[in-house]
């Protein structure tokens, strides 16, 4: 999977792998926390045949530019790095898909995007932006299982990190790292060179820091507060494929309840007997799942330079 250097218009620069034909309907893959684009190896491996398959390393992580201040990871930069980067690359009109906090930023792409330049989203385990808000206040497995973005915003963690790298973190937060059994062992050698970078451990850290997502503490009341009103989110109007594995102890189902409203052209496979990492710890059962939704919603009609 060979990685090409990608300017964006804001000078942020990506690395990139981008393969099939170029005149094939158009497939951009973001991957979430704490991994890359190799999030999604399978299904590019498995798609690339008949659709261009385009992943990057989103900013912050590896290779791929670095700025320094939270600042510089609020929501609509990260959603505009994925406009840049079909811009640069000559893509018009793509299908979107997101994994954990890349599905965080897949649901405003295609929220933005949906009837110009996004056809269709992918969702893989990343809560949908007016239901999760509400579990945070509402529903305490999900509070419970959030309370990690509280340790991650604490700025005090920072110079352990620059120490230890991101695994010190991840430790202080769960108690463990979260690499499952089942990844390869090349794979895991891998992430740990990418956790021990200091730049790039508090980069990933700055999404949480930039996110205006609330995280109330244990002790508040399971009560959504006076005056709160969900986020301004129109419905989503295209074709959507929610992948859920079913054993994610940080997004329990519970956020599957209700997204149907909010989606009138929803598809929700859901996988059980799967943790978090669902694209590479159940690869099969998601690219047939891929399968699946992309013959049914057709191909696209790419308009790519």
């Amino acid at each position: 999977m060979e990685q090409v250097r990608v300017k964006l218009a804001s000078g942020i620069e990506l690395d990139v792998v981008d393969t099939g034909p170029r005149d094939a309907p158009a497939l951009i893959f973001l991957h979430g926390f704490p991994e890359s684009h190799r999030t999604w190896r399978h299904q590019s491996a498995h798609l690339s045949n008949a659709c261009r398959c385009i992943a990057p390393d989103q900013r912050g992580y590896r290779g791929s530019s670095k700025p320094q201040g939270a600042e510089n990871y609020t929501p609509d930069k990260l959603i505009g790095d994925v406009f840049q980067l079909a811009d640069a690359l000559g893509v018009e009109t793509f299908t979107i898909l997101g994994h954990d906090w890349g599905g965080a930023i897949a649901w405003g792409v295609a929220l933005l995007g949906q009837g110009t330049r996004v056809t269709r989203a992918v969702i893989a385990n990343a809560p949908h932006p007016v239901l999760f808000p509400r579990l945070l206040w509402t529903n305490r497995q999900q509070r419970e299982a959030s309370q990690y973005f509280r340790t991650f915003r604490d700025t005090a963690n920072d110079d352990m990190v620059r120490q230890h790298g991101l695994g010190a973190m991840l430790l202080k937060a769960f108690g463990e790292r979260p690499e499952s059994p089942m990844m390869e062992p090349e794979e895991r050698e891998a992430l740990m060179q990418d956790w021990a970078n200091p730049d790039a451990a508090i980069a990933m850290l700055n999404w949480y820091r930039a996110s205006p997502m609330a995280v109330p503490p244990m002790d508040a009341p399971f009560a959504l507060p006076e005056g709160y009103r969900d986020a301004p989110v129109p419905p989503l109007a295209i074709p959507t494929l929610v992948i859920w594995a079913m054993d994610d102890h940080a997004l329990p189902a519970c956020n599957l309840d209700g997204m149907e409203v909010l989606i009138p052209d929803l598809t929700i496979e859901r996988i059980a007997d799967c943790g978090h990492f669902v694209p590479w710890e159940a690869p099969g059962k998601v690219n047939a799942a891929l399968d699946a939704f992309l013959s049914r919603t057709g191909p696209e009609h790419p308009k790519n330079g």
